[in-house]
Order: C-alpha cells, then structure tokens, then sequence
C-alpha cells in the first residue's frame, strides 16, 4: 500500500517501517474484536495521508508497476508496449493529482483489489460513502487522463 500510494520503493520501505513502529506503540489499544488487518491498513492509511501532507506528494519511479502492466505488453510488441508505457504514465500522473481521500480509495479498491466493505473498514467510512468516492474518484481520474491524452494527440 506504501509503495502504491508513494511510487518510490525506497520511500514506501521507510514507510513502512514507520507504520510498523507505530503499529507496535499502539499495541496496547488494538480491539482484539475487530479485524488486526483493517486496523493495520488504517494505521497506514492515516501515516500516509500524514506523510502526504507533510511532503505534499510528488510523482516518483514506479519501476514495479511497470513491469506488472507493461508485462502483458511485451508478447503483443513494441507498440503495444510503448501504449501500455504511456497510460501507465498518464494513470501515475492522473492519480498524482486526485485528492488524497480519492487517491487512497483508487488505490485500495482498483490497485490492491480490495472490497468494497473492507475500503469502508479501512477508511472508517460507510458503504456508501466509499461507493459514493470510489465512482467520483474514477470520473475524476477519466476527466485527467482524457485531459491528458488529449494534450498529447
């Protein structure tokens, strides 16, 4: 999740371990009636939106999701490769500019695949909040990248 919503794997390692530091000072007010992985993903949510606000998130080297997009690509040749290339470009760059409350449920439910009762478990938002979001951040996200795609045609 750190390196999805950052990009850089460097800084999602230091992420990371800053969420696993934190995760272990908050031990002591984990609910052992709720589920430990929402309330870690929570936790790591809020450290990054927090990271987020404190660096004011910048695109950076994606070189893991290139290869997991742009994999596919590469059996059907460099054409495709290189359209494969640059939407992975514009969708980065398109997310870069969401909100973070809309990034965040971009990346939960459209990059890690996630439900949407555990986006809401997560997030600490009702269901409909989350299905409300999760369709306003993807028109969001088409309207850039249409915006995007059409500066470069």
């Amino acid at each position: 999740m750190a390196y999805q919503f950052c990009g850089s794997r460097e800084e999602a390692e230091d992420l990371t371990q800053e969420v696993f530091l934190k995760l272990h000072g908050a031990l002591p007010k984990y609910d052992f009636g709720k589920s430990f992985t929402a309330w870690l993903l929570t936790l790591a949510k809020n450290h990054l939106i927090d990271e987020y606000r404190r660096t004011k998130w910048e695109k950076a080297n994606r070189d893991d999701f290139d290869e997991r997009v742009l994999s596919q690509a590469v059996a059907d040749g460099p054409e495709a490769r290189l359209a494969a290339k640059e939407t992975k470009e514009l969708v980065w760059e398109g997310l870069g500019l969401l909100p973070a409350d809309m990034r965040m449920v971009v990346i939960l439910r459209d990059l890690q695949g996630r439900s949407y009762e555990e986006v809401a478990e997560v997030l600490g938002l009702p269901l409909g909040t989350v299905k409300s979001r999760v369709n306003r951040a993807r028109l969001a996200l088409a309207r850039v990248l249409r915006e995007r795609r059409g500066g470069l045609t």
